[in-house]
């Protein structure tokens, strides 16, 4: 554990060291530019915008499948999740796909659309694409909210508009600080996107400081003010939740849930759900579809296969790493738990929490001055891979192992076996389900990075998530449907594992 945590610790110190390595004046004419204070408002600006559009999306969309007497609960549920089949550049590729003179709107319509740029395209494919946090988030919450609280307030005479304004919504603060974490961590990171919509973000700045000027010491303080505010964020989070109470306090019972009946809201809930079908899930799955019909699969079957390749020789070999990475975590922290073991594990989460582009600078800064050979080869991409998507593969094997009783290893080792023998004969085949879901989560989340593969990647190592970005970037939306399409086919299914599940609640 101590040598992941260095693994995780030692690129981001070494970023510090980068940082801080110039004379005074060199470090105020870099910290103190006027320009850092735009990227600042862009990037706060973008994030609240985010979390508004979101909320104002996850919070009907989460009211309606749980609270209210609606056709079709199981399929608005699985409607709330389908946005987490297309990542942000895939988003923005679709609907940028959708305006201009050979424009999807242009061939089938007729209609000329301006294609999305700026902040209000950042902020339209950014909204989208996060908002599912939120209402899994918001959803689950629902789910678990003590029915009895609400039919009290409606006992007391309140309708239900004060009883969501005055009891609800209150007891959904811990759902939203969570959600608006993930949502705000997500924008923060994000580079995809608004390169593709030149909006200067610090993500945004960060890239163009590296492919044009790098100086590597403004690109430095850039990546730590990127960390910084995602650690606000982190900050925040915990002060607002801090000593707050939601949860029963009594035994309380076990009620039947009774759904409210929309009356004459039900036109108006059903026009939002469609209003949104149509922006989020058709109309860019309708693009993909439309360059993808436009793309000479014969000619560029070549190019789809070797980036398929690359893809999975980054992503399997990464997802292994984290999964065998993740079972020695859990283990000790379930086993073993500590103060010390508990500073490790949180240790392995900063690789997650920090923004990708500035945890793929570290380690260009230290493979470059520390370990040279490790420099733009796969294997570095394979480790910054598996630091980063660490924390996801942890949850679901610690999960496993909660389940798996302690006292089975006890009575293993009474009949002489060792620790390590009772563990695998006894305790890892209880957490087969975990592992393959580990694995499955990390290798998912790796073929469709961007930000690592960008900085990292061997040169002329082209990936599927490279080709969409940069052949979007150059407006050849035809040439990046086979590759957009193939990203989402194995984006659909983390989305289905997930669904699966939450399909068991409606």
């Amino acid at each position: 554990m101590l040598l992941i945590a260095v693994g995780v610790l030692l690129p981001l110190f070494y970023l510090s060291i980068r940082a801080f390595g110039a004379t005074p004046e060199t470090l105020y004419n870099v910290v103190l530019r006027v320009r850092n204070l735009r990227l600042l408002a862009n990037t706060l600006l973008l994030t609240g915008g985010v979390l508004v559009l979101t909320t104002m999306l996850a919070l009907p969309l989460a009211y309606l499948s749980t609270r209210c007497n609606i056709a079709a609960r199981k399929f608005i549920t699985l409607l709330g999740v389908v946005p987490l089949a297309m990542p942000g550049y895939v988003m923005a590729y679709a609907f940028m796909g959708l305006g201009g003179y050979n424009g999807m709107f242009y061939e089938w319509f007729g209609i000329i659309m301006p294609r999305p740029g700026g902040f209000w395209g950042s902020l339209l494919v950014l909204s989208i694409c996060t908002f599912p946090y939120l209402y899994l988030n918001l959803r689950t919450a629902l789910l678990g909210m003590d029915p009895s609280i609400e039919e009290a307030s409606r006992s007391l005479g309140h309708d239900a508009k004060s009883t969501f304004f005055r009891v609800t919504l209150p007891q959904l603060k811990p759902a939203f600080l969570a959600g608006f974490l993930l949502v705000s961590l997500h924008v923060f990171g994000d580079f995809g996107t608004v390169s593709l919509m030149r909006f200067e973000t610090f993500s945004y700045a960060l890239y163009l400081q590296y492919v044009a000027a790098y100086d590597r010491i403004y690109a430095a303080w850039l990546a730590l003010m990127l960390l910084a505010l995602t650690t606000a964020a982190l900050v925040l989070e915990y002060r607002f939740l801090k000593k707050a109470i939601f949860h029963r306090l009594g035994r309380g019972a076990s009620r039947e849930r009774k759904y409210l009946e929309l009356g004459s809201w039900k036109i108006p809930a059903y026009g939002f759900v469609g209003i949104y079908t149509v922006a989020a899930i058709i109309l860019p799955l309708s693009s993909i579809g439309y360059w993808l019909n436009e793309a000479s699969l014969a000619k560029m079957s070549g190019d789809l296969f070797t980036s398929f390749g690359n893809s999975v020789a980054a992503s399997a070999p990464a997802a292994l790493l984290t999964t065998v990475m993740a079972l020695l975590i859990a283990y000790v922290g379930v086993r073993f738990e500590g103060k010390i073991t508990n500073i490790l594990e949180r240790v392995a989460y900063l690789g997650y929490a920090t923004p990708p582009l500035a945890f793929a600078l570290s380690l260009v800064f230290f493979s470059l001055y520390v370990s040279p050979f490790l420099y733009q080869t796969l294997l570095l991409l394979i480790i910054a891979y598996s630091l980063h998507f660490l924390a996801e593969g942890i949850g679901p094997i610690r999960s496993a192992l909660y389940q798996a009783p302690p006292q089975l290893e006890d009575a293993a080792k009474s009949l002489g076996y060792s620790s390590f023998q009772a563990f695998i004969k006894v305790i890892l085949p209880l957490l087969k389900g975990g592992i393959i879901a580990s694995a499955a989560l990390v290798f998912l989340s790796a073929m469709k990075e961007l930000s690592i593969t960008f900085l990292l990647s061997p040169i002329g190592f082209n990936t599927l998530a490279l080709n969409v970005w940069s052949y979007t970037g150059e407006a050849m939306f035809a040439e990046a449907a086979p590759f957009a399409f193939t990203i989402l086919i194995f984006s659909i299914l983390f989305v289905g594992l997930l669904f699966s599940r939450e399909w068991e609640k409606t």
